[in-house]
């Protein structure tokens, strides 16, 4: 068994920045050398997170004004009262998300639909600097 671990990183701009990550995970995966596997994806940090989507605009405009529709910046939050920092809302629509993902590997490839990249999105209140820790799992070529 071949296990590989890439930390990538990226800046965002926060306020539900959507980055399609994929090309990044795939290039990972293939100077990894597994054939058969699994590619999981870990973002550290508590207001971002990772899932899958068509990465076309109107999608990800679908998904901002969900975020703001389901956790509006502009509600009062508990964590806003105790810290101050006005990104209780960021917190929440991170852990909606949730920081992980996995994806198969089959034949050297991610196992993707067609129409479906793999995004990170940032729903902090600022631009940060975001890492990506992919950890491949699976057997390949010598």
């Amino acid at each position: 068994m071949r296990v590989v671990s890439e930390i990538l990183r990226f800046s965002t701009q926060g306020h539900t920045d959507v980055l399609d990550i994929t090309a990044h995970v795939e290039e990972v995966v293939a100077r990894s050398g597994v054939r058969e596997g699994v590619a999981h994806l870990f973002v550290p940090g508590s207001t971002a997170g990772l899932t899958t989507m068509e990465y076309e605009p109107g999608t990800v405009a679908d998904l901002q004004r969900l975020m703001d529709e389901i956790a509006p910046p502009d509600r009062d939050y508990a964590h806003n009262l105790r810290w101050g920092d006005g990104n209780g809302h960021s917190h929440l629509r991170a852990s909606l998300l949730g920081p992980s993902l996995s994806v198969p590997i089959i034949a050297g490839r991610l196992a993707l639909g067609t129409w479906q990249q793999i995004v990170l999105v940032d729903f902090d209140i600022r631009p940060r600097q975001r890492r990506v820790i992919v950890h491949v799992c699976g057997t390949g070529t010598a």
